[in-house]
């Protein structure tokens, strides 16, 4: 009896021996392969990165020489002198395509062999946008003091876009606010930041529904900028024109495309010397742009847009800004 409870207690042992070494490897496979796991996507997560950044490094490139193909393009644009218009070379859309097209079409080019500097999944598009197409809210004040004509047509454009007056007569007062200089009695923290930007209208208390319907019409340029004729829309055309109707403003915008005015005279030809022209208002020339970039680049997906001024042949970029914007960007940029 006792040699056979030995030899149990033996096979007992050694069975138990085996599952703790049966339960060491299992637990040793588990630990090697979470982290062998955990390396892999160490290395997964730095080559994501490293690609991302890559990306966005020749987007940022690429949207740089646009930028200055735009440029270019107003440049010689204002070798001419004359009136800017929505038939010129300027205002043709640009649709998304490959950016290998336009490399391929300067034999100059030599594609490169190696994959970071492939272009056959980048696709580029954009526009070039007429900025004095619309009302400058820059026009509305001049040191302090309210401009009869900008006011007249700021209050047609509300009156036409359905907004209420109270909250034009909120952004002047806030305008004057920011614009005031600090004195001994005020503080500059009582005063707005002055707006740099359509967007930044919030920061003088318009509402965000406000600013969303006022964006399409209206700009913030640096100095006071008259309405382009020849580019800007109806509803802004009926704002900026005194003793127009809006059968009159869309009879304009028919005419233009057939013929752009040269002059106030072209205008007044349209709809009767009744209506006010001045140069100081209106005009057929622009100096500011807004150009709009939109590069896709495999999964990447770049948007950039520029404030360009342009004074006869000379250009120079105001700001440049990249994101997300609220308007889609036409494909365009010619």
């Amino acid at each position: 009896m006792s040699a056979a409870r030995t030899a149990l207690r033996t096979r007992t042992r050694r069975l138990h021996a085996r599952g703790a070494a049966l339960l060491v490897a299992m637990l040793t496979v588990t630990l090697v392969a979470t982290w062998a796991a955990a390396a892999l996507w160490q290395q997964w997560r730095a080559v994501e990165v490293e690609t991302a950044e890559r990306a966005r490094v020749q987007a940022s490139w690429i949207l740089v020489g646009a930028l200055d193909w735009s440029r270019l393009i107003l440049r010689e644009d204002g070798r001419t002198g004359g009136p800017d218009h929505l038939a010129e070379p300027w205002a043709v859309p640009l649709e998304e395509a490959r950016l290998s097209t336009f490399l391929a079409a300067e034999r100059n080019v030599a594609q490169a062999d190696d994959a970071s500097t492939d272009t056959t999944e980048a696709f580029l598009s954009g526009q070039i946008l007429d900025l004095q197409a619309r009302l400058n809210i820059n026009s509305l004040l001049d040191g302090g003091q309210l401009q009869a004509g900008a006011y007249k047509q700021f209050t047609r454009l509300f009156e036409r876009l359905g907004l209420p007056p109270q909250h034009l007569a909120l952004l002047i007062d806030g305008l004057r606010r920011a614009q005031a200089p600090v004195t001994a009695g005020s503080s500059a923290a009582d005063a707005p930041l002055l707006p740099r930007r359509v967007e930044h209208l919030g920061w003088l208390g318009l509402p965000r529904s406000t600013v969303d319907v006022l964006a399409p019409h209206v700009t913030w340029l640096p100095v006071a900028t008259g309405v382009n004729l020849n580019t800007a829309g109806v509803d802004v055309l009926w704002a900026a024109i005194d003793g127009i109707d809006m059968a009159g403003a869309q009879k304009l915008v028919q005419a233009r495309e057939m013929r752009h005015f040269k002059g106030f005279e072209d205008v007044k030809a349209l709809v009767g010397a009744n209506v006010e022209l001045n140069g100081t208002n209106h005009v057929v020339q622009s100096r500011f742009f807004e150009v709009r970039g939109r590069l896709r680049l495999e999964q990447t997906l770049v948007d950039e847009r520029s404030v360009v001024e342009r004074i006869g042949q000379q250009t120079r970029v105001l700001w440049r800004e990249r994101g997300s914007f609220d308007r889609p960007v036409a494909p365009a940029m010619r």
